[in-house]
């Protein structure tokens, strides 16, 4: 259990710290991406972002260990 909570800290430290290159890169403003503006809210749900992603990381979670070993 310590590590997986060592591993989503770190993991979260270079989410944060790389966000500015994530923003250039167009994450959050595809196409697939739902927005919601009114009177003092808006919602925005980064549905093609999370589905890219996504597909991103199973990729390299399947494909890295076979890799290495």
């Amino acid at each position: 259990m310590q590590k997986a909570l060592l591993f989503t800290g770190v993991a979260l430290i270079i989410i944060g710290l790389a966000w500015p290159l994530i923003a250039r890169l167009g994450l959050g403003s595809l196409p697939g991406d739902l927005s919601w503006k009114g009177e003092g809210w808006s919602v925005h749900v980064p549905l093609a972002s999370m589905i890219l992603i996504s597909l991103a990381l199973t990729l390299a979670i399947n494909i890295l260990p076979r890799l290495f070993r």
